[in-house]
């Protein structure tokens, strides 16, 4: 135990001998009453230049503002249908080629109908006989040599053989499959021998002259928006936009994503571009002439308001503005500033009233155009 405490106690005389053969190295560097070197930027003329500041700027003149809205779409056909018989039965004839233009009215497939052929050569026989009947018994009604009720029966009878006539047609009629409208025809998916029910599907027939344009808004650019309104849109792999008109806006919000849906007409009369594709909506919301635009990195918030500075006499002076228009890269200012005053737009967190400054570069702004993606 004592070998151990005379071993501490030489350790802590060492110690306290280092510190005394150290100390007047350290304390020079360290104490109060020694001057250390000069600070650099000190006062007089060195000072004064080290607080002029060096910033970029660009004069404020009217300048043409547009705020856009882009969002995605659709292309959807003007029509579209899946072609089926409105009866069952084989298919005796398919008349269409796939992927061709075709006419309203035009008879693309046929079922098989001689049943029914046969059953209207009866009852065009029947009629025929009917109306000789009913000749003979009109001239002996006008003779008075049969009663009224005589002649009417024969008349029921040739309305009634008439009626099945009417519904006979119109049964052979469903088994033809004729074109709704003028468009192009896709895929079959049947051949002929085949049996089709209601259900079964033929081809499908879409028109795309015109194409509808078919995208969503937020709800709140819903009383911006009108029929009419113009539209642009792109399409991936195609260098040139496109021009469409709003015709139809949903009058319901939809719940779940707060957006309201609208379609735009295509004329689309040379058929260059298909239904089904993605497109790149771009909707002009407002234009400003004679806007007084500035770039938002120059602006500061603070807590009474807005402010910005301008260079003024060589210094940077304070500016509280207004704002209006506003987007991801420009604002529009409302008041506060004027035509002609120079933005101070770099060294901005440096920057207090009346702060000598010099000026670097001067930009010109003429013109800007702001957009807002959704």
């Amino acid at each position: 135990m004592n070998k151990k405490f005379r071993l501490i106690i030489t350790l802590l005389l060492l110690i306290v001998l280092a510190v005394i053969i150290l100390w007047p190295k350290i304390r020079p560097s360290s104490g109060p009453g020694v001057a250390g070197p000069p600070a650099r930027g000190g006062g007089g003329m060195m000072g004064q230049a080290r607080q002029i500041l060096n910033v970029s700027g660009f004069i404020i003149n009217p300048a043409l503002m547009s705020e856009y809205v882009t969002t995605t779409g659709t292309l959807r056909p003007d029509e579209e249908v899946e072609l089926s018989f409105e009866t069952s039965g084989k298919i005796v004839a398919i008349n269409f080629t796939e992927g061709t233009r075709v006419r309203k009215g035009d008879l693309l497939a046929k079922i098989n109908d001689r049943p029914l052929q046969a059953q209207l050569q009866k009852l065009q026989a029947q009629k025929k006989l009917a109306e000789e009947k009913e000749f003979r018994q009109r001239s002996l009604l006008d003779r008075d040599a049969i009663s009224r009720e005589s002649y009417d029966q024969i008349v029921t009878e040739l309305e009634t053989i008439q009626a099945d006539i009417n519904l006979i047609t119109a049964r052979i009629s469903e088994t033809e499959l004729r074109a709704p409208f003028d468009g192009i025809i896709g895929l079959r998916y049947l051949s002929e021998g085949s049996f089709a029910n209601t259900s079964t599907k033929i081809a499908r027939l879409v028109k795309i002259s015109p194409l509808k344009v078919e995208f969503s808004i937020p709800e709140r650019y819903a009383d911006q928006i009108r029929i009419g309104y113009p539209v642009t849109f792109k399409i991936d792999g195609v260098p040139d936009a496109f021009g469409a008109v709003v015709y139809a806006v949903d009058p319901k919000v939809d719940l779940n994503t707060r957006t309201i849906i609208l379609r735009a007409l295509y004329p689309n009369r040379n058929e260059e571009l298909k239904s089904g594709r993605f497109a790149s909506i771009t909707l002009l919301l407002s234009q400003i002439d004679d806007a007084k635009s500035i770039p938002t990195e120059a602006l500061i918030p603070e807590m009474e308001g807005e402010i910005v500075y301008v260079y003024k006499g060589g210094k940077a002076s304070r500016q509280r503005v207004t704002t209006g228009l506003r987007t991801a890269s420009e604002i529009q200012i409302l008041t506060g500033l004027n035509f002609g005053d120079t933005l101070l737009t770099t060294g901005i967190l440096q920057l207090r009233h009346n702060l000598p400054v010099v000026l670097d570069t001067v930009f010109n702004r003429t013109q800007t155009q702001a957009n807002r993606k959704i």
